[in-house]
């Protein structure tokens, strides 16, 4: 599956800061990664701090799938807003995914300093914000939920958002929430699990893995073997083409960044915005000063199709942008589409779907991933172990 179109922002941004081989023999591992976006270097750094033997593969260049086309906008909202979740799941595991989020986000920002990674980190407030009158209601009454459950948010009125030069209703500022080059990240974390022993190879197509006496043997399409005592999938939305059951619904979504602002405006220093529209659109700045606008999404068909519609949906980004934000002159300098899935109650799926193998994944769908794979990678030693997890119960599969 090509997961983005050719042209991103980061991996331009970055070039290429370590380049690994593809695997020229039979290997043998405690455990096997599938999957070199960020996903599988938060697994790795994990298990290699633990103490485990480590190979890591991915069937591209690492970091050039998913990873290279997201927007990286850490929060601890999910695409299920919590009052509807809470509906859908029951209180106990709703309030705890919000709680999860939030906690992520700061354990994200510990492994960030550990492994001295220069990705640009920023904690932000979030804005989530209403600019049709229909839907207030339920914006207040996700305002009330998360006051109930002991969310540190404020309700912002019209006149506020006007001085954020938003033109909006109505909006609910939360105080925790980040940004963050995701490409760098993920790069920086495999360099660290390199050095601390990991075994690294791109290019690496796994094919097909059997299970002979208790252990995993992955087959490459060079005809080499892994053999492995587990294997952990972290290869997202490709995974839906290993699991049996259908678990994500799979959605085209596209990105287009500005040129540097020489004055970026103070809101976007400060916070992130995100709409109630659905699919929403959303609204980042970068370091360097550009904004990142999102949304636009469709049902995936193909990346072709998915690719054609980029010039469209660039004019489609540009006008509701500007419609939200009309004092700033967004000069298109980048744009691109990616992959991406939601669940049907947007949260991701950790474990083991077939007891009888020792295969894991950690699969952060929708717009959270990068904060459900921290999220994951806390579960990750509990499902190998086959520890009773209240996460691995929340997030199991055939929930």
């Amino acid at each position: 599956m090509k997961l983005r179109s050719i042209e991103t922002f980061w991996p331009l941004k970055n070039a290429m800061k370590a380049s690994y081989p593809s695997i020229d023999s039979d290997l043998n591992t405690t455990i096997l990664i599938i999957g070199g976006g960020i996903t599988g270097a938060l697994i790795a750094y994990k298990l290699i701090n633990d103490g485990k033997k480590v190979v890591l593969v991915d069937r591209r260049d690492i970091c050039s799938g998913s990873t290279a086309a997201s927007t990286a906008l850490l929060q601890y909202e999910i695409d299920v807003a919590l009052h509807e979740l809470i509906k859908i799941r029951g209180i106990n595991c709703a309030v705890d995914s919000y709680r999860n989020g939030k906690k992520a986000i700061f354990d994200l920002r510990t492994i960030i300093d550990t492994v001295k990674s220069d990705c640009q980190f920023e904690f932000k407030k979030s804005i989530y914000f209403s600019s049709v009158q229909k839907d207030l209601p339920y914006l207040r009454n996700e305002y009330k939920a998360r006051k109930e459950h002991g969310f540190d948010v404020n309700w912002l009125e019209k006149y506020e958002l006007k001085k954020m030069g938003l033109n909006a209703l109505a909006g609910i500022e939360s105080k925790t929430a980040a940004v963050m080059d995701p490409y760098r990240l993920a790069s920086d974390i495999l360099i660290y699990c390199q050095k601390k022993g990991m075994q690294i190879f791109d290019r690496t197509n796994i094919t097909s893995i059997q299970t002979q006496k208790g252990k995993s043997i992955a087959h490459t399409e060079n005809k080499f073997t892994i053999t492995a005592d587990h294997v952990v999938h972290c290869s997202g939305y490709e995974s839906t083409q290993t699991l049996d059951e259908k678990v994500v619904d799979l959605k085209s979504t596209y990105v287009i960044a500005s040129e540097s602002l020489p004055d970026l405006p103070n809101s976007f220093k400060n916070a992130i915005f995100w709409d109630t529209s659905k699919p929403y659109l959303y609204f980042r700045s970068t370091v360097d000063g550009r904004i990142i606008a999102g949304g636009g999404d469709e049902e995936f068909v193909d990346a072709k199709k998915r690719d054609k519609l980029l010039p469209k949906k660039e004019q489609y980004l540009l006008r509701r942008f500007q419609r939200k934000f009309p004092n700033i002159n967004f000069k298109l300098d980048y744009s691109w589409a990616g992959t991406f899935g939601e669940t049907r109650d947007g949260l991701p799926y950790f474990g083991k779907p077939d007891p009888d193998k020792n295969e894991h994944y950690v699969l952060g769908f929708g717009g959270n991933g990068i904060t459900f794979s921290v999220i994951g990678m806390n579960s990750i030693l509990d499902s190998i172990n086959g520890i009773k997890n209240q996460d691995l119960e929340y997030y199991k599969f055939k929930r």
